[in-house]
């Protein structure tokens, strides 16, 4: 493990025989909602859970709340008790293969519902097997956990609390899409192109590099160097995903606190469009 804690190597994880670690995949391909699980099911990390970012850390998309609305906790903390997650004392340990997009939003829930221990694998799955540690498709038996949710409301805001803060002074409201998309050249998925007034750009792809390694604590700290003294800053992407990343990147360069907007642009758009004609 790194020296933030929030990053742990695949060498660490490979050596790791702690009982109290619990391993869970999040692979997921926005184009194709099922391959996630059909590459868990067909090669992970042995020991590993999987967790959907539709199925399991996200509910019903509705008019409004954007593509990825959170899900329900409830039913959230009982599939983390029924894979052996004990709060507090647990160490999750996730990972993806698309440079923590789906890995965060699983680190990001887990804080929100009060469970601050856990880490993500860096580099991914690929990580893993360049470095060459064994790989399995023997799913895991189900574990005793007693998953005890202590909800931490403020790291989350709704386009209320965005209309209202967004341009109050020392306030910094963050777009993590990437550039094309913030400028609006480019909406490839939203119905509507552009960014929230008032918005900076971060793309989230900036916290690793093209291998999906997590960059060093000096390069995470001067990548927010301009944002060191705001009061407030919160987060959005296109749906509440990606943006994780960044609220990660946020922490490890000694930025706590940042909040996500969890609609996003998606739900953002949805109050632009003129339903039923």
């Amino acid at each position: 493990m790194n020296d933030n804690n929030l990053i742990v190597s695949p060498e660490w994880l490979a050596a790791n025989e702690n009982p109290q670690v619990v391993i869970i995949d999040c692979r997921f391909s926005l184009a194709d909602a099922e391959l996630g699980k059909k590459q868990y099911q067909e090669s992970h990390v042995p020991g590993a859970f999987y967790l959907d970012l539709n199925l399991d850390l996200a509910s019903t998309v509705g008019t409004h709340g954007g593509r990825h609305p959170l899900p329900n906790i409830t039913e959230l903390a009982d599939k983390l008790s029924a894979i052996g997650i004990d709060s507090p004392e647990t160490l999750v340990v996730a990972y993806d293969d698309s440079r923590l997009a789906f890995a965060s939003r699983l680190w990001w829930l887990l804080r929100y519902m009060g469970h601050s221990k856990v880490a993500l694998l860096d580099g991914g799955f690929s990580a893993w097997k360049a470095a060459g540690y064994s790989v399995t498709d023997v799913l895991p038996d189900p574990r005793d956990g007693q998953f005890v949710t202590q909800l931490q409301p403020d790291l989350a805001v709704d386009i209320e609390a965005v209309k209202q803060r967004k341009e109050l002074p020392d306030r910094v409201l963050i777009d993590s899409r990437e550039s094309e998309r913030y400028a609006g050249l480019r909406e490839p998925i939203d119905p509507i192109a552009g960014h929230i007034p008032g918005a900076v750009n971060y793309p989230w792809q900036g916290v690793t590099d093209e291998t999906g390694k997590v960059r060093s604590t000096s390069e995470q700290k001067q990548r927010w160097t301009e944002l060191e003294k705001a009061e407030e800053i919160i987060v959005y992407c296109g749906s509440g995903v990606t943006a994780c990343v960044n609220l990660l990147s946020l922490e490890i360069a000694g930025i706590p606190d940042a909040k996500l907007y969890v609609g996003s642009w998606s739900d953002w758009c949805s109050y632009q469009i003129k339903f039923g004609g």
